[in-house]
Formats: structure tokens, sequence, C-alpha cells
């Protein structure tokens, strides 16, 4: 079986044709009556072989944080770290192995991070809030530096939105910083929130750029959006839902369930313009609790989980089902610039 990688390695080595290729995808995508835009490919196993290669990666990269917890601080992120790289320089480099790269990454940055973590706590400090919020800013500065050098590398899709969730990171932090030096309120509490959703809408537009630069999705360029994307959708969902109480635990009200519906049915609007059914599965959890309760409130108590599952996974997979034929209406409707920027589909005008 190849993937769509391989597939684009063959015609980069001169294997095959631009052209040859393009007919294989249109044979592909007719065999399965679905565009090769629309189809949102991204490797994460190849085999079992991918499996069995992070398993044991697991392992030795635990038994090196073990043998640097007793040598002494910061060396566990070390060994882990420069563990990751040479085994990223064998399963990465040269076999291009999905499942073990992505391990292998968030492996490294995360041994990067963990060597000042581990020599700041090692001497048991007590630091004020404004200390901490420039130490987080710092580490997370230090997991973006981590995947740009990464990503120089070996090129690892996932690596992007590594560094941009780093990057966010240090911007939360040191906005929260200066918040407590201008207000001299150490709550950060009534900006988290905000902060969060406008950073969750920055690595948004940063994906959109990334899926602008491949609308026929043929190159690593779309799998890069794919994870920033991912990135990105629970960072919109978390503040919008909790700011209509979801998240709280209160028992939320009718209007705050049809709210929350309605919120869900306009990320399924931006979910089909854009081809990416990332928002869709970031915000269910929120829809199915919202569900749930306004079943309850109307009377349903036994039933309502039962119900809702029914509702939303019947409505999930009739969109599955239908997805180009109902993303083709809308985009259609949509200004010729803004459809020019967009994924390409069977059924939409490029």
């Amino acid at each position: 079986m190849y993937s769509e990688s391989d597939l684009q390695s063959a015609v980069s080595a001169g294997v095959i044709s631009h052209e040859t290729a393009e007919a294989f995808r249109a044979h592909a995508a007719g065999m399965r009556s679905a565009p090769v835009a629309d189809e949102e490919h991204f490797r994460l196993i190849t085999g079992f072989n991918d499996i069995f290669v992070t398993i044991a990666a697991v392992l030795l990269l635990v038994a090196a944080a073990g043998i640097g917890n007793a040598i002494a601080a910061g060396a566990a992120g070390i060994l882990v770290a420069g563990a990751a790289w040479m085994l990223a320089e064998f399963f990465t480099a040269k076999r291009r192995m999905a499942l073990p790269s992505i391990v292998l990454l968030l492996a490294f940055v995360v041994g990067v991070i963990a060597v000042p973590i581990e020599l700041i706590d090692s001497t048991h400090p007590h630091f004020s809030d404004t200390t901490a919020a420039l130490i987080g800013a710092g580490i997370g500065l230090l997991a973006a530096a981590a995947a740009w050098l990464h990503w120089r590398r070996f090129m690892v899709p996932i690596t992007v939105a590594a560094g941009a969730a780093g990057v966010a990171a240090t911007a939360l932090a040191l906005v929260i910083f200066a918040w407590a030096g201008i207000t001299g309120n150490r709550d950060p509490e009534p900006i988290l929130l905000p902060l969060v959703f406008l950073g969750g809408c920055a690595i948004f537009a940063f994906a959109m750029r990334w899926d602008m630069s491949d609308p026929r999705r043929e190159t690593r360029r779309s799998d890069v959006a794919f994870w920033l994307h991912l990135l990105a959708a629970p960072m919109i969902a978390h503040p919008l839902f909790n700011w209509l109480g979801v998240n709280g635990g209160e028992n939320i009200g009718a209007v705050a369930a049809v709210g929350v519906l309605a919120i869900y049915v306009a990320m399924g609007v931006v979910a089909l313009a854009v081809d990416r059914r990332a928002l869709l599965v970031s915000a269910l959890a929120y829809v199915l609790v919202a569900l749930t309760r306004l079943f309850r409130e109307f009377g349903m108590v036994e039933l309502n989980v039962a119900v809702t599952g029914l509702v939303i996974g019947s409505a999930l997979l009739a969109l599955s089902a239908f997805w180009t034929p109902i993303r083709s209406a809308l985009v259609q409707r949509l200004p010729g610039g803004v459809q020019a920027m967009l994924p390409q589909g069977a059924m939409v005008p490029a």
C-alpha cells in the first residue's frame, strides 16, 4: 500500500512524471468517489513496524530518563533529547517512519525544556507570579527553538505545530507578566481565556497559510497544516464553550445549550469551507455535554445520553457521507477570490 507522500517522493526522484502521478490520483479518487483534496491525508503509521519501533523507542527513552535522574538534575532531559535526536537520524532521516518520527520529535522537545525545569526545581525556589511568568515565557521560547532546530534537520510535519505551541506559550506568559505589572493584579484568570482564544485564531490563520500554499494537498505542507489545525481547534473551542458555562459544571439551561449548538454549526461551516474536520472533533465533547443536559431539561432523564449519541452520531455520519456535495454547495456560494484560496475538490471550481 502506497501513501500520498510515497507518490510525491517518486515524482521528486523522477521515477514517475507529474502527469502520471496526477492521472493515478484522479483514478484512485474516482474509485473512491471522493476528490483527493477532500481525503485530508496524513501519515501516522505505514505498518505494524511503526508501532513496534515506537514501543522500543519509548522504552529506551524512559530508560534514558531514569538513568539521567540517578546522575544529576537536568541529566535526564539531556539524555532523552540526545537519544531522541540520534534515533531520529535513522528512523526519521533514513527510514521516514511516521509514528516514530512524531514520538521522537515530542521526546526531543520535552527533553530540551526538561533541562531548565529540572535545574530550577532542584533548588526549590519560591518565585513570585510575575517571575514565574517570565520563566514560563523562556521555557516556551526554548521549546520553539528546539522545534525549529528539529525542523531544519528532519522536517517532520508536526514539528511546526510544536513550535507554534511554544511561541503561543511564550506570548501568553509575556502578556500575563505585562498584565500583572500594569494592573497590579496577579490573577491571570480574567485574560487567560481571551488570550488562549486569540492564540488559537492566530494559529488557525497560520495553518490556513500553509493550506493555501498547497490547495491540492499533494505535499508535506498539507500535513503541516493538519497538525496546526489540530492545535488551533481546542484553543478556539475551549474558551467559546467555557464562556457559555459548559466547562464549569453548571446545570446549563436551554438557551446556553442552543448557543452551544449554534457555535458548533458555525464551526461546521468553517470546517467545510477549509476542508478540515479538526474543529468538529475538538468541539464534540462540549456539544455532547450540552445536548445531554438539554434533553434532561425536557424530561429525558434515563435516555438523555442515548438520544444525544443517536442525534450527534447520525448527524456526523451523514455529514461524512455527503461531505463533498455539501462542501461544494457551500464553497460555490463564496466569492471567487475566497474560493481560489481554499482546498480544491472534485465538485469545487478551481
